[in-house]
């Protein structure tokens, strides 16, 4: 395992990024926004899970085969990007549904599901873990266990900061919860920043 210090280094940098608003944690508002704590909660835990999935790709070489070929890069973006957008669409489409007390949108099993989704197809996650975890890994050590050790760290800050985004977007909405219209308003909001996402995705360029 790499040293003392340079573990710190690794946190402190994990930790920024961790902070540093980014499309998981954009989107983990934005269903709590749409759905509720509820929702919210178990969108931060799916994108938890999914961003294991590139944890575990990134320490077997997978997302490195990825990342290498434009083709498998761009189907990765294009299904990611566009799921997104759907994600965003049905949002926007069912904001007109409104309930004083709140309508619960997707559920919480699925808007786990669809977190481990949005996460697992984003190429960005694994464009990040390929180009910020090697260095802070010892080459002369075993390298998948530290990818795969160094990962879960950065997954868990990530995951950690999504859950406080997730308590305060649902304080917002309570706060608002009286005001039938603005929380269409909201909803629309949120379609619009899935969708938003999803564009983003597919105007990323592969890296090197």
């Amino acid at each position: 395992m790499t040293d003392f210090q340079t573990f710190l280094l690794f946190l402190v940098a994990a930790l920024l990024v961790a902070i540093t608003p980014g499309p998981g944690m954009l989107y983990v508002a934005a269903r709590t926004l749409a759905g509720g704590r509820s929702e919210g909660l178990a969108s931060s835990f799916g994108t938890g899970v999914g961003g294991f999935v590139h944890v575990i790709a990134g320490a077997v070489g997978i997302s490195a085969l990825v990342m290498a070929s434009a083709d498998a890069f761009n189907v990765l973006k294009i299904a990611g990007a566009f799921y997104l957008i759907w994600l965003g669409f049905k949002t926007w489409r069912k904001a007109g549904i409104v309930d004083p007390i709140g309508v619960e949108t997707t559920g919480i099993g699925r808007a786990f599901r669809e977190g481990i989704l949005v996460e697992a197809l984003n190429p960005k996650t694994a464009a990040f873990f390929l180009a910020f975890i090697p260095q802070f890994v010892d080459p002369s050590a075993t390298v998948a266990r530290q990818f795969i050790i160094l990962g879960i760290i950065s997954v868990v800050l990530n995951t950690g900061v999504d859950v406080v985004v997730t308590y305060w977007a649902a304080s917002a909405r309570v706060g608002l919860a009286k005001r039938p219209s603005l929380i269409a308003k909201m909803r629309q909001t949120s379609g619009a920043v899935m969708c938003g996402l999803g564009a983003s995705l597919l105007l990323a360029r592969r890296a090197g």
